[in-house]
């Protein structure tokens, strides 16, 4: 079987108290002390290989050939939103100076942003909700995707064709080919077979490898090959999709490449930072056009009559400049989309919960953006034990008591539900900007 979920007879070992998490993590560093880390480093052009992101040729017109019976498998398994997305993907513009900024703000250790005033991360529920993915409802641990055996690529991809030419030409290394398989469905959909299973899980394969998983130029890893297979099984891949995006951001921060769904950091960015949405407005937002949120805001409660906050941020200096004083008042805590919506967040102080996927276990810190999160912390939140990044090794007895570990404490968490107001408590507020500073640059870099 590629995927497995078995639960341990054995518990969690307990969490003593918040000095072993300590002792057994080191001290949180500033960014300017990270080794590596490009806050301390403005010169070095981090901006993604242009061909990872580049415009797709083969996509939309592969789209427009499919039969509406695929489409709807499509739909039924929870990929409207991302096909809509992959519909309009050569007319949207990455604003990759934002991207680059925010990466500098992202601490490796506890997987967040850290601004002047406050700590913010992308939240497991909003990414389904922006992405429109079906989303995790506490009870369904083991409909979370991920895979412990080792992969077969070729046994995922036998469901699409037989042919050991079409096998070859889509796979080479570790990594499948998304233009090989765009080709293969636009001969059945101009042969007008009817396989239509067969095209909707192919077509599955491909939008998601350019809007959820893109890694390198039109291929996709195995792993995430996996991942995207085991949506038409009612499988929940939000978790992979984030904790993919969260090691693209470390990566980035660290000099090394971006990947990940540029696209969901860019509806992240949109509803938090750069556009607030205004009723009485007349005229369209001119840069919103060529957003991801012209396509996918109406379900989020945003529509292209909106106003830019960031109209006139230009260019790499101006957005450090912008990012790096940005305060409270300007980060749109609770956006509409989340007003009443149920936040996971850890069983308790100092444990986190963990992000699955299939290249790595990442550690996920909500508690610590307890602004965004809307719960009021009668304490700093601790880091967890956890570490950020954990790689695998699958097809063990280890990863698999890992795997189903990070399972139960999904299965334990607590949860709050995100109102439109908060209210915030003044001795609360000043202890949680006092641990702050210990996060902050010595000195900025405008």
């Amino acid at each position: 079987m590629k995927r497995s979920y078995s639960a341990f007879a054995e518990d969690i070992p307990p969490y003593s108290d918040p000095k072993v998490a300590r002792d057994s993590y080191a001290d949180l560093k500033q960014l300017s002390a990270i080794p590596r880390h490009i806050y301390m480093r403005p010169e070095l052009q981090i901006l993604p290989d242009q061909r990872r992101f580049s415009k797709v040729p083969w996509l939309v017109p592969m789209l427009e050939l499919l039969p509406p019976t695929s489409i709807g498998h499509l739909k039924e398994w929870g990929l409207s939103t991302v096909f809509v997305l992959a519909k309009n993907y050569n007319k949207l513009v990455h604003v990759w100076e934002s991207v680059t900024d925010m990466a500098e703000l992202w601490h490796p250790q506890t997987n967040s942003f850290v601004f002047p005033e406050f700590e913010a991360t992308i939240l497991l529920e909003e990414l389904e909700i922006m992405l429109g993915l079906p989303r995790y409802q506490r009870g369904e641990e083991p409909t979370i995707s991920y895979t412990v055996e080792q992969i077969n690529s070729w046994s995922i991809l036998a469901y699409i064709t037989t042919k050991k030419t079409d096998l070859y030409t889509m796979t080479s290394g570790m990594h499948v080919h998304l233009l090989p398989i765009a080709q293969w469905i636009t001969s059945q959909c101009k042969r007008k077979t009817t396989n239509y299973t067969a095209i909707a899980k192919a077509a599955a394969i491909c939008i998601c490898g350019v809007i959820l998983f893109p890694e390198s130029d039109g291929a996709i890893s195995f792993g995430n090959l996996s991942i995207i297979d085991s949506i038409s099984e009612g499988m929940k891949i939000g978790q992979a999709v984030l904790g993919f995006l969260y090691a693209g951001l470390t990566s980035a921060a660290l000099g090394g490449p971006f990947y990940g769904s540029v696209i969901a950091l860019e509806l992240w960015i949109g509803m938090h930072i750069q556009f607030r949405a205004v009723e009485d407005l007349t005229m369209e937002c001119k840069t919103m056009l060529n957003h991801p949120l012209a396509y996918v805001g109406g379900r989020l409660h945003m529509s292209t009559r909106a106003w830019c906050k960031t109209a006139q941020v230009k260019g790499i200096q101006a957005w450090r400049k912008y990012l790096q004083n940005l305060t409270v008042a300007d980060f749109d805590m609770h956006p509409r989309f989340m007003h009443g919506r149920i936040v996971h967040l850890p069983q308790r102080t100092g444990l986190a919960l963990r992000l699955l996927g299939n290249e790595a276990l990442v550690s996920y810190n909500p508690d610590r953006c307890y602004l965004q999160c809307g719960a009021t912390w009668m304490v700093v939140p601790l880091l967890s034990h956890f570490p950020p990044i954990q790689e695998r090794k699958r097809g063990d007895v280890q990863d698999e008591r890992d795997m189903s570990s990070a399972v139960v404490h999904w299965e334990g968490c607590a949860m709050s539900a995100i109102q439109a107001e908060v209210e915030e408590d003044d001795d609360v507020t000043k202890e949680y900007v006092e641990a702050l500073k210990k996060l902050q640059p010595v000195a900025g870099t405008n």
